[in-house]
């Protein structure tokens, strides 16, 4: 069986990714599965660029296939913040329940037309030669007033997305992963991947 190498210590996105592929062909491992420890800095100042970064680093340990995404929250009302800060929005270990009511209350006063955001992500894979290949997608949508749903992780109790009235967090993975933007990005990847004879 193949090997999948994604350049992720977290993992929910690891259950959400292996969701969304779904291929019984491909042993899909996070990087501590596969016994890498490494850790880029995301020194980049876009979504694509943190993703190279991240899967190159995973890639200069293995040489094999390597997918890693970055993502985040763009709220246009806050200038487009947290964005490519959204892990790291308000200091490194703040668990997302602060970062989602310091949102709610910025946006305090804020009517619903103005409330818009989106979920953005940027899926970088390194094949084994060293090629780069990045796609983006985005799952537009508005903040909510506030927290709702136990399901997903990050900002998605937070999050409207565009022609439903929950929130992603109370959305069944399921659901979620055929808009989300995470769930985009990796099945246009995987197609690319597939008609160009990767996988």
């Amino acid at each position: 069986m193949s090997r999948i190498i994604v350049a992720t210590h977290n993992p929910g996105k690891i259950v959400e990714i292996k969701e969304i592929i779904n291929n019984e062909g491909y042993n899909i491992l996070s990087a501590k599965e596969a016994g890498i420890s490494v850790e880029a800095e995301e020194t980049g100042t876009t979504f694509e660029e943190n993703s190279i970064l991240k899967a190159r680093a995973v890639w200069e340990e293995c040489h094999e296939l390597v997918l890693a995404d970055d993502s985040g929250l763009e709220v246009d009302a806050l200038n487009k913040e947290p964005g490519v800060y959204s892990a790291r929005y308000l200091g490194e270990d703040v668990p997302y329940s602060v970062k989602n009511a310091v949102i709610v209350d910025r946006l305090d006063g804020v009517p619903d037309e103005k409330r818009t955001a989106r979920f953005v992500c940027a899926v970088a894979a390194i094949l084994p030669n060293g090629e780069e290949i990045v796609v983006r997608e985005t799952m537009e949508g508005r903040i909510s007033y506030e927290e709702r749903g136990k399901n997903g992780f990050g900002y998605d109790p937070i999050f409207l997305p565009d022609g439903y009235e929950i929130t992603s967090g109370e959305m069944p993975m399921e659901e979620k992963n055929e808009i989300s933007h995470r769930g985009k990005a990796f099945r246009k990847m995987w197609k690319i991947l597939t008609e160009r004879n990767v996988i």
